[in-house]
């Protein structure tokens, strides 16, 4: 495969990973070109596990040999110096390399759902961290897919991978559409929408978990102003973690791995 000594950060080859820092990312949440960063070795292999197809490689020249074996030979490697490469990409690349990857084609709802029993649903999270958080806490406590809404932050965003350890490569997921139409796919297949969320008729995870549905969606909030109406209006119920000392919920990540453990099968 070619590894290619970088001498000239204008070259258009390096495009995709030019001026990477967080801010700049956040303006968009699924880039033109359908492509997204894979950041560190592990991440690239589980990437690279999970079927997903590589167009570059940069990373200093000490972390070529532990990446050429992760990659097709046609798949070149850009290398270049730390400071270099900080300056083509806008932060430190500690973690030794970045993959420039073709986002996959996302599957159907309904192929999702149909041979699943626990999904989990995201409503408009715009914290990065949070997703990656939640798509750790799905692939570990073992639900079988994640819903997101339109709104929602991107998976494929480099701090969610990088958070989520790689597992949103190997979780399903898929966008869903506005509730008027995603609530009668997972009532037609057979889902209770579980809304997470503070209410007076809610009922306790304790109690929701002795006896759970067959299959359930559990529906989680955006930070900060929790659900919408729209949400609330087409659960099924509405189900809250018990807290103590005057704390009312828990960040939205925690609560999801909460959540999931109650509800493990």
């Amino acid at each position: 495969m070619p590894v290619i000594q970088i001498d000239n950060l204008s070259d258009p080859a390096l495009s995709d990973y030019s001026g990477l820092t967080d801010v700049a990312l956040r303006r968009i949440s699924e880039p033109e070109g359908g492509l997204y960063i894979a950041e560190s070795a592990k991440v690239i292999e589980r990437a690279l596990a999970a079927g997903h197809v590589p167009r570059s490689v940069l990373c200093e020249a000490k972390w070529v040999d532990s990446i050429r074996p992760l990659l097709a030979d046609d798949v070149p490697i850009f290398v270049g110096e730390s400071a270099l490469l900080e300056t083509l990409t806008g932060f430190n690349l500690h973690r030794g390399a970045l993959a420039s990857m073709h986002r996959p084609v996302l599957p159907s709802v309904a192929s999702l759902l149909q041979d699943a029993r626990r999904v989990v649903i995201l409503e408009d999270i715009v914290d990065h961290t949070n997703v990656g958080a939640i798509f750790r806490s799905v692939a570990g406590l073992g639900a079988d897919a994640v819903l997101i809404t339109p709104r929602c932050a991107d998976p494929l965003y480099r701090r969610s991978v990088r958070v989520s350890m790689g597992t949103v490569l190997q979780v399903p997921w898929t966008r869903l559409p506005e509730w008027d139409l995603a609530a009668p796919m997972l009532h037609d297949a057979g889902f209770t929408i579980a809304a997470l969320a503070l209410s007076d008729d809610a009922v306790t995870l304790d109690a929701f978990a002795l006896e759970p549905p067959e299959r359930v969606a559990i529906v989680f909030g955006t930070e900060g102003d929790g659900l919408s109406r729209a949400a609330l209006s087409v659960a099924d119920t509405v189900v809250t973690i018990p807290m103590l000392h005057g704390v009312d919920s828990l960040n939205v990540a925690s609560a999801s791995a909460v959540a999931l453990w109650a509800l493990r099968v």
